[in-house]
């Protein structure tokens, strides 16, 4: 048998990704439709030049810090379901179970559901079909569910072709807006604004955020000790060459000013550069970015699922492999159906704002899990982290303010979603008393 159709004796999953499915997996799962957006978002909060860029660069620095704690994670825990597994190991199940819960019902059905509705529109838009938005997002959703359980090779197949169209996107914006729009006025230099800066960086590590999810599938990797954490630092790396060049041709075209005052910044960018047929170019690429993102977040996110049900803490079918094509069926089904019923309730908005303060408190507590596991196993194979602890303690204290950053800015949202992760522990608590009652 070779390695490219083993199959993993303990969960059933088949091993087939390598390197280049995991590099596209990271880049896929951080880049969505926001790095269009956020750029201007950043700029209402810092005024000048190097700031706008600065927050890109800052926030490039903490995700490749994240990026170094994961992949020696990753080769301390090759295991299915990646970030739920390290939180179980260090913190204990209860934690554990939290994150599962708060991805299924904040952190990855709600962004799916958004960014589903994002796809639709610009898709009708360019198309000029009169299909309703609802209607294109829950077709875009199944599509996807069903591309994934035809097995992980096909799943991975599409993520990849869709992440290297994105990239050929973000590529066109940059080149087309440092080659053909003239640059902008710059204003004189202005005092340093830390507390715009601070502000900033929320959009900027929400758009950051996503590089945790190919973790989650180390368990269909060949060799994921080896791949998964070479995938992370290359994906990791690139995303933030592609972040601050977008970051520096939005205010190289439309200036600070201009940046901050523009609802559609990477369509003004194209149409300062090209014309109207600028402005359709990137809404074309705009539309594939989103479906990629959707791609790459149903292959990843049922195999926290997955791995919860393995562990007798979710309904049991949840962990059920296809003898066909060897990937959690039900698991991605169950993916499928709670981001289209967020994406026709029209609530994923109002969802994908509670998402920075819950992702964030789990990221810190990953990223703590590692010195947990520092001080159980001092000494093991595989990638280790440069200048740990204190570059360990840098991510996670970084993770931490920006929760009490989105907490202070947002309180109420921040708090309905605490209030959605806290209905989670009377769940927990009934799975662990099945758990204990069939050991």
């Amino acid at each position: 048998m070779t390695d490219a159709s083993k199959i993993d004796a303990a969960t059933g999953l088949a091993r087939k990704l390598g390197l280049f499915d995991a590099t596209m997996i990271v880049m896929g799962g951080i880049i969505g439709s926001g790095i269009f957006v956020n750029p201007a978002e950043v700029a209402r909060h810092v005024a000048t030049p190097s700031l706008i860029v600065g927050a890109w660069l800052i926030g490039g620095a903490v995700a490749i810090i994240g990026a170094l704690v994961y992949a020696e994670l990753a080769a301390r825990r090759p295991q299915v379901g990646g970030q739920y597994a390290y939180i179980r190991d260090a913190w204990g199940p209860v934690p554990a179970f939290l994150y599962g819960w708060g991805l299924l019902l904040v952190i990855q059905s709600g962004g799916m559901a958004a960014v589903a509705i994002t796809f639709a529109r610009y898709a009708t838009e360019l198309t000029g079909t009169a299909l309703p938005e609802a209607g294109l997002a829950v077709a875009a959703l199944a599509a996807l569910t069903a591309i994934n359980c035809m097995g992980v090779r096909s799943g991975s197949n599409v993520q990849s072709f869709l992440m290297l169209l994105k990239i050929a996107a973000i590529a066109m914006l940059v080149g087309a807006g440092f080659l053909f729009a003239p640059a902008a006025p710059m204003p004189r230099a202005a005092p340093a604004e830390p507390l715009g800066l601070l502000a900033a960086l929320t959009p900027v590590m929400f758009a950051y955020g996503g590089w945790q999810t190919a973790s989650f599938v180390a368990g269909e990797m060949r060799d994921p000790r080896r791949d998964l954490a070479r995938g992370l630092l290359l994906g990791v790396s690139g995303v933030i060459l592609l972040y601050a060049a977008v970051a520096f041709v939005c205010v190289h075209a439309l200036g600070p000013e201009g940046l901050a005052s523009s609802a559609t910044p990477a369509s003004d960018v194209m149409r300062v550069a090209l014309g109207p047929r600028g402005a359709q170019l990137i809404a074309l690429g705009i539309a594939i970015s989103a479906l990629g993102f959707l791609s790459q977040s149903m292959l990843t996110a049922p195999r926290v699922y997955f791995a919860m049900a393995e562990d007798r803490l979710f309904f049991e079918r949840v962990a059920t492999v296809s003898p066909r094509t060897r990937v959690p069926t039900v698991a991605i089904l169950l993916q499928g159906a709670v981001a289209i019923v967020i994406a026709l309730s029209g609530a994923y908005g109002q969802i994908l704002s509670y998402v920075v303060s819950v992702d964030f408190i789990f990221f810190g507590l990953t990223g703590a899990a590692l010195i947990v596991f520092r001080r159980r196993q001092p000494e093991s194979e595989g990638f280790r982290v440069p200048l740990h602890p204190w570059s360990t303690l840098l991510f996670v204290a970084a993770c931490w303010i920006i929760v009490a950053a989105t907490v202070a800015s947002h309180p109420v949202n921040s708090l309905i979603g605490f209030g959605i992760l806290a209905l989670g522990i009377p769940a927990c608590l009934y799975w662990r008393r099945k758990q204990k009652a069939g050991a």
